[in-house]
């Protein structure tokens, strides 16, 4: 398991990529790489789920051609294309390293946002792509558009004995359970959502919160920031629509209800298993000690 806080290896070379001849070199570097992203989110893989190692051909199309940036002193460009043998990220970032996974969440993030956002938020007109790739600029109002993405917190609740809290909402196969996680509104800070999420969901009041990491996930655009926190009150009351059901689980429940094919937990990409897992292997503890590796 990835430790937390770990620096990005992909160089995004945000003052050269304002040189649009310096982009026309990067893609005629006999190293530079093209990944495609399709409609679904889908990269292009072989039998192994490796990452297609296929060169830039033709002309350099600003329009369609994104630099996600040097990695390893590699250029990576993305274009949204069909794909012949597909994989999406749930499947990659668990078997891919840390290098290519941080390629492959931002293919499929700039992707996405290029397909989704063609038109200014403004005016409505279209906007032509600059930066290579990580600006869309409005020629009608002047405006340029960023990639954006939305704030999510997600929080592992512990209680005074150390149990761990998941729910289980409606729309999920029945057995799954993770952590709770829910969008940052307008005007509030993290640590109020925190509070507010699980308030609204569970019922419960916290009396601590704490910051563990982040992770991009571009379901469209989410970055998930994971919290751990501690519970002031432990009588759990669902709200029904959100959530369905919740419980507290010590770590050895947890083990015999997963091991029995009760309960089902978050796949390896998503940072709700990684919080899961380190609470489960005493790396994230109880009320005294809001602490992660």
């Amino acid at each position: 398991m990835d430790t937390w806080g770990e620096a990005g290896q992909l160089d995004r070379c945000e003052p050269q990529r304002l040189d649009a001849d310096w982009l026309i070199a990067q893609w005629a570097n006999p190293a530079a790489l093209l990944l495609s992203v399709d409609k679904s989110g889908q990269l292009n893989v072989g039998d192994d789920l490796a990452i297609v190692e296929r060169r830039p051909a033709g002309k350099f199309d600003p329009q369609r051609h994104y630099l996600l940036g040097l990695s390893a002193g590699r250029p990576v460009f993305v274009e949204a294309a069909d794909v012949e043998k597909g994989a999406g990220l749930r499947e990659l970032m668990p078997v891919l390293g840390p290098a290519d996974r941080e390629l492959v969440v931002a293919a499929v993030a700039l992707v996405q946002w290029h397909r989704t956002l063609p038109h200014c938020g403004l005016c409505g007109a279209a906007t032509i792509v600059t930066n290579g790739g990580m600006v869309r600029h409005c020629p009608s109002c002047g405006r340029d558009r960023f990639p954006r993405s939305d704030p999510a917190i997600i929080v592992a609740v512990l209680d005074a004995d150390d149990r761990l809290l998941l729910g289980h909402q409606g729309v999920w196969a029945p057995g799954r359970m993770s952590i709770l996680a829910g969008f940052v509104t307008a005007g509030e800070s993290l640590e109020q959502a925190v509070h507010r999420e699980v308030g609204e969901e569970t019922g419960l009041r916290l009396s601590a919160v704490k910051y563990v990491a982040s992770q991009p996930w571009p379901f469209p655009r989410s970055l998930m920031l994971g919290f751990v926190a501690r519970a002031a009150t432990t009588d759990i009351q669902v709200d029904g629509v959100e959530i369905e059901s919740a419980r507290w689980f010590t770590r050895e429940e947890l083990t015999a209800a997963v091991h029995a094919g009760e309960v089902g937990l978050p796949g390896e990409a998503s940072i709700a298993h990684r919080l899961i897992a380190d609470w489960r292997a005493g790396h994230i503890h109880g009320p005294g000690d809001l602490t992660a590796r």
